[in-house]
C-alpha cells in the first residue's frame, strides 16, 4: 500500500496546478499541494475556476510514473472522478459523472478536475490532477449557471450528515476542509494503489465511472462543437453506422449543431458515443467536441 500522502498546504496561489508545475521535481509521488486562495485557477476548455477563499478544496495530486500507457490515460479521468463521487455518498450525498470528469449533483455542478500529463514515449511519465470541490460555500457569482457546494446540498436535502470530524472554526462552514482532503485522499489512494501501481486489467475500473455517468441512458441535447466557424473541422469525427460501435466506422465532416442524443458509452480510448437520434447514428466525440444543453 501507498505511503500516507504528503499533504503541502500553501496560504494563496495562481493555480495549485501551475505551483505543482514549478516545483514538480521537488515533490514526491501522491504529494498533494493546497491552497486556501487561488487567484487564477483554471477549469476545462481555458475557462477560469473561481471560489471564495477557504471555504473550498482546491488542490493538485502530483503522480510520478503511473504505471499507465498513453492510450490508458483516461483511467486517471476515471479515478479522479469516483474518488470525488465516492467522497462526496459518505456524507450522504449522491453524485454523478458528467463526462469527463465533471461532478454533478442534482443538475448542477459541485467539483471540476483538471489533468495535465506529460508523456515519455508511449507512457505517462508524470501527471498533476487539479481538483476544485465545493465545500461550505453558500453564495456563488450569478454568473456561474448551476453551481452548488456541500452545505447546499445537504441543505437541499433537508438532512446533514454527521460526521464527528467534520465540524470547523476555521471554516464559516460546517465542514473542516483539511479532514475532508484527508478523507478524499484515503479515497483517491486506494484507486491508486488498486490500478496505478503495477499493470492490471482497467476494465473494473471503466465500468464504475459508467455506472455513474450523469444522463448516460437518458434522452438530453447536445451541441456538436466539431466544426471551426470557417466551416473546417477541428479534426476528423469518427461516425459509427448502426448499433455496433466496432464496425461500419467512417470519418465525416458535420456542421456544428444542436442534436437531440443519448450517451451510449465510450470508445477505449475514453471518448464518449452518443446516439443521434435524428439519425441513429452513433457519434465518437473526444475532448471539447461535444456540449450539453442543460
Amino acid at each position: 500500500m501507498s505511503k500516507k500522502h504528503d499533504i503541502i498546504w500553501l496560504q494563496s496561489v495562481d493555480s495549485t496546478n501551475e505551483e505543482a508545475k514549478r516545483h514538480i521535481s521537488d515533490i514526491d509521488n501522491l504529494s498533494v499541494l493546497s491552497a486556501w486562495e487561488q487567484t487564477a485557477g483554471r477549469g476545462q476548455r481555458g475557462n477560469t475556476w473561481t471560489s471564495n477563499a477557504g471555504e473550498n478544496l482546491m488542490f493538485s495530486i502530483v503522480l510520478k510514473s503511473p504505471v499507465l500507457m498513453a492510450e490508458d490515460h483516461f483511467a486517471l479521468n476515471e479515478i479522479a472522478a469516483l474518488s470525488v463521487a465516492d467522497f462526496l455518498s459518505t456524507y450522504g450525498i449522491k453524485a454523478e459523472i458528467k463526462w469527463p470528469n465533471d461532478i454533478y449533483v442534482d443538475e448542477k455542478k459541485i467539483c471540476g478536475i483538471l489533468i495535465e500529463n506529460s508523456f515519455r514515449g508511449k507512457t505517462i511519465s508524470s501527471s498533476i490532477i487539479g481538483i476544485g470541490l465545493n465545500i461550505n460555500q453558500r453564495n456563488f457569482n450569478v454568473n456561474l449557471p448551476n453551481p452548488t457546494s456541500m452545505v447546499l446540498c445537504l441543505q437541499n436535502q433537508d438532512t446533514r450528515h454527521k460526521h464527528h470530524n467534520c465540524h470547523s472554526e476555521r471554516s464559516e462552514g460546517p465542514f473542516d476542509i483539511k479532514v475532508c482532503l484527508d478523507g478524499f485522499m484515503d479515497i483517491f489512494t486506494s484507486y491508486h494503489d488498486r490500478f496505478l501501481t503495477s499493470a492490471c486489467d482497467l476494465s473494473p475500473l471503466r465500468q464504475l465511472y459508467l455506472d455513474s455517468l450523469w444522463r448516460s441512458g437518458k434522452p438530453s441535447r447536445f451541441i456538436d462543437y466539431t466544426a471551426l466557424p470557417s466551416g473546417h473541422l477541428d479534426g476528423p469525427m469518427n461516425i459509427c453506422t448502426g448499433k455496433d460501435t466496432d464496425t461500419s466506422i467512417t470519418s465525416t465532416i458535420r456542421t456544428a449543431k444542436e442534436f437531440p442524443g443519448i450517451i451510449r458509452g465510450l470508445s477505449s480510448t475514453g471518448n464518449l458515443l452518443v446516439e443521434d437520434l435524428t439519425t441513429g447514428q452513433i457519434l465518437e466525440f473526444g475532448f471539447k467536441e461535444i456540449g450539453y444543453i442543460l
